[in-house]
């Protein structure tokens, strides 16, 4: 099948008029065409739930005992937490949710989402499973990514100790080599199938050698176009002067960075370890400082599309709708492949499905595996709706005014 949803090898490409159609994010109709009455009523439930932080702290704490005890709860989990989030828990389960999100433009970043695993064996069974999905993918015109993080190849300790400087050990040296001979088997079949990489932040104090091993990627796989990302988390106070080093270094050495831009994950992880050895907080003191510096980040990118790809990725409206009427005002064409945005799976379709039904790129990060296995990630999920501030209760009138959309129509 011929892979034009993401056309990679074009050059940037600017829009010829200047009538372009904004995305309007609360049009709900477009946002949950793809889901059926039940399906949104199943959402309403369970974005109801985590609306309570008790609720939803005593559910995973229910769910790790019914867990570790064998209770047989996965057909539960499956068709709740589990359905809202992850396309499947085979990757031929997350083909089939990619074909149909792909009968709407909104590409899928395939995210084999099995984690905290720490054997050798694990670590080398995995890169097989990502290469069998960078294989599929690329027969696929709708599924343009895979993502992948570096902890799912390699010891948290032995990134730890990297990153703190503190030299390896004669197997340390040749474990870290074995890492990097799985990321490189893996951005080399990405590189041979034409199929972007995605490679994920990690806390701030196992980041450098992550940074090391996607920038030689990066160095040895970007020189036509950009294939292999890294990712930027704007929650760090660091990451806005960064970038812009980065973006520098690509050019003085000749490839073309690919720049993913998230705001971050571990916020309440790197607080309390840095209380607790103190060290200075690497976080932003306050969200509007994370915004501003992530909103810059963007125009910026967006005003060095000549040496870089971009990769959005976000939940928030204003940010999405900033960079939109930036490509406008300077007629970047939307279908430009310089730039992508992206949601998670599950989550936001009122910004993913507009800004497709506009002609922009968007994927969606589509999680798949065993229920067991992607448990971590559901939790992850489960906890950022109830703690980011009107994430669930946009979520949750977006799906009641679809609701009785479809009641009065």
């Amino acid at each position: 099948m011929e892979r034009d949803f993401y056309p990679s090898l074009l050059p940037i490409t600017f829009a010829v008029s200047n009538i372009v159609m904004l995305p309007e994010f609360d049009n709900t109709k477009i946002a949950f065409d793809y889901r059926s009455n039940k399906d949104l009523k199943q959402a309403r439930f369970l974005f109801s739930s985590m609306a309570s932080p008790g609720i939803t702290k005593m559910g995973m704490i229910a769910t790790k005992c019914a867990i570790a005890l064998h209770l047989p709860i996965k057909g539960l989990i499956k068709k709740t937490i589990f359905n809202q989030f992850c396309g499947g828990e085979t990757m031929e389960e997350a083909a089939h949710t990619a074909d149909i999100l792909g009968k709407y433009h909104v590409g899928v970043i395939l995210d084999y989402g099995v984690e905290g695993k720490e054997s050798e064996h694990d670590f080398d069974k995995a890169v097989p499973e990502f290469i069998k999905a960078i294989q599929y993918a690329s027969t696929q015109k709708h599924i343009p990514f895979i993502s992948l993080k570096v902890t799912g190849f390699s010891r948290f300790a032995l990134l730890e100790k990297i990153h703190s400087g503190q030299t390896l050990s004669t197997d340390e040296n040749a474990e870290w080599q074995r890492v990097h001979n799985r990321i490189n088997d893996i951005c080399s079949a990405a590189f041979k199938n034409n199929v972007m990489v995605l490679i994920d932040a990690e806390e701030t104090w196992i980041q450098e050698p992550v940074n090391q091993l996607t920038e030689a990627m990066m160095e040895k796989y970007n020189t036509k176009e950009a294939l292999i990302f890294n990712t930027f988390q704007f929650y760090s106070h660091g990451t806005l002067p960064y970038i812009k080093d980065c973006t520098s270094i690509a050019a003085q050495k000749g490839y073309i960075l690919g720049a993913k831009l998230v705001r971050g994950a571990y916020m309440e992880k790197e607080r309390a370890r840095a209380a607790k050895m103190g060290y200075p907080d690497p976080i932003q003191p306050d969200k509007a400082s994370t915004d501003r510096d992530y909103d810059a980040a963007v125009i910026y990118c967006l005003e060095n599309l000549d040496k870089l790809s971009l990769f959005i990725g976000t939940h928030n409206e204003k940010s999405c709708m900033d960079a939109v009427k930036f490509m406008d005002a300077h007629k970047i064409a939307p279908n430009t492949n310089r730039v992508y945005f992206s949601q998670l799976f599950g989550m936001s379709d009122n910004i993913s499905f507009n800004l497709a039904d506009s002609g922009y790129h968007v994927a969606k990060y589509l999680p798949y595996g065993p229920v067991k296995d992607v448990l971590p990630y559901l939790m992850r999920r489960a906890e950022e709706n109830t703690s980011v501030a009107g994430q669930t209760g946009r979520e949750l009138s977006l799906i009641s005014k679809e609701l009785q959309r479809r009641k009065l129509a």
